[in-house]
């Protein structure tokens, strides 16, 4: 079947045109704004101080160790830990590792845990728990716990000096660390590596646009994926850190790269710098870390130079180091955006009501055949007028399309979310690939709607003509047309028929 009788070409491209432009006006007057400013450089960071001589002092880390496998009863669950302990005489300091997010394997620290043990320092790694712990639901505070029950653990070894006992986060171990810290003295110092120190949300979105710019994504991209944050009804995100902070009163050393995409330090730094003086502690060490991504490598290779030469020095000079000569210093750190807080989506636009969204666009799509086979089932199927048996079979083809167009531009967003967070891991030839994702995205969501509106124009041109629907048939066009207009809505408030594009 050509194009439909009683609606020209012009006809239909006006009409198109027209709802085309509804829907990107959607997209610019529903959604919640997100646009990150450029950060106003503080003159604190204008020009940091050379990390001290004695920080970077060559560390002799090749002592003997023993290696011993353990285990506690934890909340819910046993938890699994490696300690590695000098064979020198003792007590030594001792410190614990806190995981960043996902799994959390205790196999991630053994470089670090190895070259400290050897320079002196127990250490202990273990696995993170699973009972508790999801994508969804993070309790930090219960996190908190479990490292603090490996730390009275080596407060009770005799090889360990109990005054020297501390803690070591990385990422949102940095959310974690200072909520022990504040709930027990037995945690004499922290070590915060990567850590945030402003809400999840603010980290998560900020890392989004971070990446995005430097992948040269288009904005409309950005905005996907903020406006789907806003939706998302994670409690977990919208954790305030400084609370915790405001409590810490022992020494605190605090790593950063400057080259992190994941964080933004220099808010970091400065909510940490704020939190610590608030709680009248002085006793604070923050170093910058030249070239050092978020876990304070080069480039995902070795770590940074004068990483663990820092931190080894540091800890085996307690309590002398705690109070250090200057408090910021190490490579000039450089962040472009500030952190910024995403929207809440309105109601009509939350997680909720997006899944039943897409939902009802999958009933509609499969109403129709099912009906048919219902009513064939029952035996109830009449012979199709000749009119209706010659006009029918095209407007079923174009509810096919519909129905396939419409699964392809949901699987097309999936596709195009994986990719940015695998050119967020690895960004060499993004550039290319996160363009043409983006194209084919918005090529299939313009494909349906020129699709609903061609076939509102033929299924009306065809009723003209005497088609008469059978029941099976009535529910097959309400159902496609009705799912398809649903999705263009959720396709309109994600800004994908906004310009430019």
């Amino acid at each position: 079947m050509g194009r439909p009788m009683g609606a020209g070409r012009g006809t239909l491209s006006v009409a198109a045109g027209l709802v085309l432009v509804a829907l990107a006006t959607v997209g610019y007057a529903l959604p919640p704004a997100f646009d990150p400013p450029p950060l106003q450089v503080d003159p604190a960071f204008r020009a940091v101080p050379a990390q001290p001589r004695e920080e970077l002092r060559p560390v002799m880390a090749a002592g003997p160790i023993r290696t011993q496998q353990l285990t506690i009863a934890a909340e819910g669950q046993n938890l699994e830990g490696t300690i590695r302990v000098p064979t020198t005489p003792g007590p030594h300091p001792a410190m614990v590792f806190v995981s960043g997010s996902g799994n959390g394997s205790r196999e991630e620290f053994t470089p670090q845990a190895d070259f400290l043990a050897r320079a002196g320092v127990v250490t202990l790694a273990f696995d993170k728990r699973t009972v508790g712990y999801n994508f969804r639901d993070r309790d930090f505070g219960l996190l908190a716990d479990d490292a603090l029950r490996w730390v009275r653990l080596l407060r009770g070894r005799a090889d360990v000096d109990p005054a020297r006992v501390g803690l070591w986060g990385v990422s949102e171990g940095g959310w974690v660390v200072p909520i022990a810290a504040a709930r027990s003295s037995d945690v004499g110092f922290a070590v915060l590596v990567s850590s945030p120190n402003v809400s999840p949300l603010r980290q998560v979105a900020w890392a989004l646009n971070e990446q995005l710019v430097r992948l040269r994504a288009p904005i409309g991209a950005r905005d996907l994926l903020t406006r789907a944050m806003g939706g998302v009804g994670f409690d977990f995100l919208r954790y305030d850190a400084m609370p915790a902070l405001r409590q810490v009163k022992q020494p605190v050393l605090a790593l950063y790269g400057t080259t992190d995409p994941s964080i933004p330090f220099v808010e970091s730094t400065r909510a940490l710098t704020t939190a610590l003086e608030e709680a009248g502690n002085n006793r604070y060490t923050i170093r910058f870390m030249d070239r050092g991504d978020h876990a304070i490598r080069v480039g995902g290779g070795p770590f940074a130079p004068g990483y663990l030469e820092t931190l080894a020095n540091w800890l085996t000079g307690l309590p002398r180091t705690a109070t250090p000569a200057v408090h910021l210093a190490g490579a000039t750190p450089v962040q472009r955006f500030e952190a910024a807080d995403v929207p809440a989506a309105p109601w009509y636009a939350g997680g909720t009501v997006l899944g039943l969204t897409i939902c009802l666009a999958a009933v509609g799509y499969v109403a129709g055949p099912f009906a048919e086979m219902v009513i064939r089932l029952r035996g109830r199927r009449r012979t199709p007028a000749e009119t209706t048996a010659k006009l029918w079979p095209p407007i079923r083809r174009r509810l096919n399309r519909m129905a396939w167009t419409g699964l392809g531009l949901l699987v097309s967003v999936i596709g195009f979310i994986m990719l940015l967070v695998l050119f967020s891991i690895n960004q060499a030839g993004a550039w290319p690939a996160v363009l043409a994702g983006w194209l084919l995205v918005r090529a299939l969501a313009v494909l349906m709607l020129i699709q609903e509106v061609t076939a509102v124009a033929a299924m009306v041109s065809a009723l003209r003509e005497g088609l008469q629907p059978t029941r099976g048939q009535h529910v097959a066009m309400a159902g496609v047309v009705g799912g398809t207009g649903l999705l263009l809505v959720a396709a309109a408030y994600y800004g994908l028929f906004s310009f430019p594009w």
